[in-house]
């Protein structure tokens, strides 16, 4: 395997859950003695937290588009609902 791919293929270890490559001692060493492995590692931790942030989005929205397929609003619901959170908050102020 080309080096890179190793490099690449260590910190997936490291940063996903399961079994590590390294013990966290030695990986932390690592760290501190690379600063090309410790940017790298936390560009790809980066890569992981926005592919979550996108994945939880997208359900968000399927579980929006699900509940109005099964849920489908009045007419005139909103408008309602509106109406009454304007009176509420005419009455607190």
């Amino acid at each position: 395997m080309r080096p890179e791919l190793e490099r690449l293929f260590l910190i997936e270890q490291q940063l996903l859950p399961g079994p590590a490559a390294l013990p966290a001692a030695e990986w932390r060493l690592r760290l501190l003695l690379d600063s090309d492995l410790q940017a790298d590692a936390e560009t790809q931790q980066q890569l992981y937290d926005g592919l979550r942030a996108a994945g939880r989005l997208q359900l968000r929205r399927e579980l929006v588009s699900i509940h109005a397929t099964l849920y489908p609003q009045r007419p005139g619901l909103g408008l309602h609902r509106l109406a009454a959170w304007l009176r509420a908050w005419r009455w607190r102020n």
